[in-house]
């Protein structure tokens, strides 16, 4: 009996562990060029997603910033604030990554296959965006973690 509990103890602690894991890209994250800010969330299919929920220079020629540079014609009108950058990511136990999902880059108009990790610690968030498949033809970029959403000026 003693065993049972013990071993059902530690099922919960280790299931517990996990799922706290794969939910500790959630929050608000400072781009690295300090541009913007994005927050990352977890939708109820499962799978992480992210927006931008903050810019530094929200307006362009008096007006809010658009996707001007998205390859689609009809999403060029579009705003960049409230734009979603990060799409159908699922986290990988085994790797210790999100993957599987895609990063689209306003500034490009490019939409890259994507991964994302961190190192030593939960404050800095590691992106990597490839093409072809291949994880090693890409663009890396470091996101930091930040505590709650920056208050939006000149809007």
């Amino acid at each position: 009996m003693k065993r049972t509990i013990f071993l059902i103890t530690v099922l919960i602690f280790s299931v517990s562990q996990a799922f706290s894991q794969t939910d500790k890209i959630v929050g608000y994250w400072l781009t690295q060029e300090g541009d913007s800010q994005v927050r990352i969330f977890k939708s109820a299919n499962g799978k992480y997603y992210g927006k931008i929920e903050w810019l530094n220079e929200p307006m362009e020629n008096g007006k809010p910033k658009v996707d001007d540079d998205n390859p689609d014609p009809k999403l060029q009108n579009r705003p960049v604030m409230g734009l979603q950058l990060l799409n159908d990511f699922v986290y990988n136990t085994k790797e210790k990554e999100w993957d599987d999902g895609t990063i689209y880059d306003p500034k490009s108009g490019n939409t890259y296959d994507c991964y994302m990790w961190f190192e030593d610690t939960d404050n800095v968030l590691y992106i990597k965006g490839y093409i072809m498949g291949i994880r090693w033809l890409g663009r890396s970029a470091e996101w930091k973690r930040e505590p709650q959403l920056r208050e939006q000026k000149g809007l």
